[in-house]
């Protein structure tokens, strides 16, 4: 299986690690002026697949973080197929601007992901 990830040739220089942790997640560590930057992608866990399937995608994630310097700024980037609904438990993290009324399952993990 080829793996590539595409940088513009101006940024490379500050690229400092460049690393695939699974067959979907990878994830590029950059050197910036003020900060180090990394950029984490992310696997899709569809609507359809089984909770454990979801599971074992957010452990995987979690692991990869924990081991991620502190001081660093994280990118978090995938399409989660998630839907973001007005839950007022939602409303001091995101906000209740959305169209819909209720929260896929999808996103209710990886808003637990993310304040956590």
């Amino acid at each position: 299986m080829r793996r590539e990830i595409f940088v513009q040739h101006r940024i490379l220089s500050a690229v400092t690690r460049v690393e695939f942790v699974s067959a979907g997640m990878s994830y590029i560590a950059l050197r910036v002026r003020w900060c180090n930057i990394i950029v984490l992608n992310v696997p899709a866990p569809t609507k359809g697949k089984c909770g454990e399937s979801k599971d074992r995608i957010y452990e995987e994630l979690e692991h990869t973080f924990d081991h991620f310097p502190k001081y660093h700024m994280k990118i978090l980037y995938g399409d989660f197929n998630a839907t973001m609904g007005r839950e007022d438990v939602f409303k001091p993290t995101i906000g209740n601007r959305s169209l819909l009324q209720e929260s896929s399952n999808n996103y209710v993990r990886i808003i637990n992901f993310v304040t956590s």
